[in-house]
């Protein structure tokens, strides 16, 4: 529910009091169904079970998995499932530059890393192509398919890799769904880990974010071309509150239109790198346009904040929290928002609030109809 705008009694009308909409966040959801393993068997090991040593089959359990997870990508890009397709090839990626960035002793030759660095390009190359049409980074399915026997046969490849590539960079984002398996950042965090983040950040300060993140750019959208009887929705991210605002490195938005199966109805967009921050507020000041009508909305969509930040101690891009609108919230006016705990739950089945305190996220509406 939100608070209604009205207020009973006197109002002071130099001051909007935004509602504040709480869910029920019991757990009583069904968790979340398993990924299906890929129809394609598995292949054969490179020699018996009795004749290889222990740690060879770990090897080539670990190449079978990527082998099987790369199989999945290109099977849901070639039959036009790309949200799935890009979300399989994003953590096949982030796969492969976990073993070619540990510093741990490995079964795989610093050659042998920098092909499969040079593999994980390549799946990044082919998302974002996918994401956006206008990427330079035009990769095409038929080129990806090239690497699936040098996965394949990665313990003996010894050929030059058939593209121009550098391997990617040791700075990541993580793949959807992943956060949770490196760490969950709870609302009370590692003390030493905050005074890093601050001394980096400049806690407190009000002065513009250097432009480091990947987003810091952005990728919004314009809005659409106006249809007679149709209502285009506009969002503007005012800010969000945050007890540790002051500590969040390069902080962006994510902003996505889910159904209820968590799949995505609009392209995803990602606002610039926050303008300021100040006390426990980010500032955003940003338009997004929802990249379809209101009434082609499928019934049960909602909209996603997602709110990510720079961590320099673990060298990536985190989500820290999330927020969603759902359809029936839809309305001109300011609104304000409750923040959730990572990871991002887009079917909206188990929910746990970010915290207790009065910090949330702050949105203003703007519908536009061409009568």
């Amino acid at each position: 529910m939100r608070f209604p705008i009205e207020q009973k009694g006197l109002v002071d009308v130099s001051l909007v009091v935004c509602p504040v909409r709480h869910r029920d966040t019991g757990e009583t959801g069904a968790d979340d169904a398993a990924r299906s393993p890929a129809d394609e068997p598995r292949p054969r090991l490179c020699c018996p079970d009795n004749t290889r040593p222990a740690n060879m089959s770990e090897v080539n359990k670990t190449i079978q998995r990527w082998h099987a997870s790369f199989r999945k990508g290109t099977d849901f890009d070639s039959w036009g499932q790309l949200v799935e397709a890009i979300d399989e090839y994003q953590i096949l990626a982030r796969q492969l530059q976990k073993e070619v960035q540990s510093t741990n002793a490995s079964d795989f030759t610093e050659e042998q890393k920098k092909t499969l660095g040079k593999i994980a390009t390549c799946l990044e190359m082919r998302s974002a192509s996918l994401q956006c049409t206008q990427s330079k980074e035009d990769f095409k399915l038929e080129e990806l398919k090239k690497l699936e026997t040098i996965i394949q046969t990665i313990l003996t490849y010894n050929k030059v890799f058939p593209f121009d590539v550098q391997p990617v960079p040791s700075r990541k984002i993580l793949a959807p769904g992943e956060e949770e398996n490196l760490e969950l950042e709870e609302e009370e965090e590692d003390g030493e880990e905050e005074e890093e983040d601050a001394a980096a950040a400049g806690a407190g300060s009000t002065e513009a974010f250097p432009p480091r993140a990947p987003a810091s750019q952005g990728t919004l959208l314009p809005r659409l071309p106006s249809e007679p009887g149709m209502t285009l929705l506009t969002l503007k991210i005012e800010k969000i509150g945050l007890k540790d605002a002051g500590q969040c490195i390069d902080p962006y938005m994510t902003i996505s239109v889910k159904d209820l199966n968590g799949v995505d109805v609009n392209p995803v967009q990602d606002t610039p790198v926050a303008c300021r921050k100040e006390d426990t507020y980010v500032h955003f000041s940003v338009d997004i346009e929802i990249q379809r009508h209101v009434e082609k909305l499928p019934k049960g969509a909602a909209i996603f904040f997602e709110f990510k930040h720079y961590k320099p101690k673990k060298r990536f891009t985190s989500t820290k929290c999330f927020a969603f609108m759902e359809m029936d919230e839809i309305k001109p006016g300011p609104i304000v928002i409750e923040l959730y705990k990572k990871p991002t739950d887009f079917k909206r089945k188990k929910l746990q609030l970010l915290t207790k305190k009065q910090l949330y996220l702050h949105l203003h509406q703007t519908l536009h109809k061409d009568s």
